[in-house]
């Protein structure tokens, strides 16, 4: 990999320890995927937030660079609410280590917003085209497939590294020819809410790594591509998605006289059948003790749905809807019409990530991301509803 002879100075330890340190992550990075150099980024993403995940290790590492990040830069969701752990339950303990790991990163510079979802506080981050280096696997689907920029799924050492240079290497999703689709699924019968979630659980099996290109006979909302995506990012390790009809397009091939997207990587066309997405749901079928949305994080459009859908209503079962603290603060009416009901709004963390979820035997989950995540990282059964299947199951329906 090519480096300039500023880069070649920040390698040899001329501009600093954690300068150095993140050049060393980057070359390694750039020659195990045979990149050609370092390009520059607009934004990172940086995972490695939960003290749940990273345990003492992961604070100490962090707490020992100094310096100060040259691009935007933002945090994954954290072990914990910030403001209401008490109340959920974490330990004195688990919260000075969290906040002990949160500090570390601020003080490098990186916004401690701790969301999955930094497109919705934020349009700052990323348009089309621009060069990221977000490590979230929902982020990165939403970034490279609804908004059009480009970035490979970092660890949380390579976004940061990336955030410290302010450059990332030039491989894998950054490259036209890496962007081109794989394969094509058509899907039978018309979508609404949770079937896209339970279409991504699905779809992200078949894929595997590979870059769907979906023909849909509904129209899917932002929302409903971030729940499709996250879901085949969860259950297989797709980054990139598309859908016919909606930008943004393929690469267009250079040699094609009709300025047609490229379509000569397609190598396996397939039909899922809308009973296979109703079949989804029927899944792990169990009685839930705890009910979660939020995974990824709510947006606004989310949390007014819910608002609505509990309104006059009161939950019997334990209710915990996530979102970022940001859309939090900007929407206090939302969480207050959402909390008049005894369903909780739980902010800067995730079901996933977090301990306490760790102590409820089955979760009802409105988001195929979290039907194949909570039973691996949170040791309970799962099973999928829609939200009017979630609200009904709070409230005892």
């Amino acid at each position: 990999m090519h480096l300039t002879s500023s880069e070649e100075l920040a390698l040899t330890g001329e501009h600093g320890y954690a300068m150095q340190k993140a050049m060393e992550i980057l070359v390694a990075l750039g020659d195990i995927y045979d990149a050609d150099q370092l390009i520059p980024i607009r934004s990172t993403q940086i995972a490695g937030v939960s003290y749940k995940n990273i345990g003492d290790p992961g604070l100490e590492w962090i707490s020992d660079l100094n310096g100060t990040v040259k691009v935007q830069s933002i945090l994954n969701p954290a072990g914990m609410d910030r403001v209401r752990w008490r109340e959920l339950g974490i330990s004195e303990e688990f919260a000075a280590k969290q906040e002990a790991v949160i500090q570390a990163y601020e003080r490098l510079g990186i916004s401690t917003w701790c969301t999955c979802t930094p497109y919705d506080i934020t349009s700052d981050l990323a348009s089309f085209g621009d060069h990221l280096a977000w490590s979230e696997s929902s982020a990165v689907a939403y970034a490279n497939s609804v908004i059009g920029a480009r970035t490979n799924r970092e660890g949380g050492p390579s976004a940061l590294a990336a955030a410290i240079v302010g450059k990332t290497p030039n491989y894998g999703y950054h490259l036209d020819e890496n962007r081109i689709p794989t394969i094509a699924i058509r899907v039978e019968g018309r979508l609404s809410g949770a079937d896209y979630g339970a279409l991504g659980y699905i779809a992200g099996a078949i894929a595997k790594s590979g870059i769907p290109i979906f023909s849909l006979e509904s129209t899917p909302s932002n929302d409903d591509r971030k729940a499709l995506g996250a879901a085949m990012a969860a259950s297989g390790a797709v980054a990139l998605h598309y859908v016919e009809g909606m930008p943004p397009a393929p690469p267009v091939s250079p040699t094609s006289p009709t300025s047609q997207p490229d379509a000569s990587n397609i190598s396996e066309h397939i039909t899922i059948k809308h009973r296979e997405i109703e079949e989804v749901y029927l899944k792990n079928q169990c009685e839930p003790d705890l009910i979660t949305i939020g995974c990824p994080h709510c947006s606004p459009r989310e949390l007014a749905k819910l608002r609505d859908l509990l309104r006059d209503k009161t939950v019997t079962t334990e209710m915990w809807v996530f979102t970022s603290g940001a859309i939090r603060d900007r929407h206090p009416d939302l969480v207050a019409g959402i909390e008049s009901s005894g369903a909780k709004v739980v902010c800067d963390t995730c079901m996933v990530v977090t301990p306490v979820c760790e102590r409820y035997r089955c979760m009802m989950v409105a988001s195929g991301k979290a039907l194949a995540y909570v039973p691996q990282m949170c040791g309970a059964d799962a099973v999928l509803g829609s939200l009017e299947d979630c609200v009904d199951a709070a409230v005892g329906k």
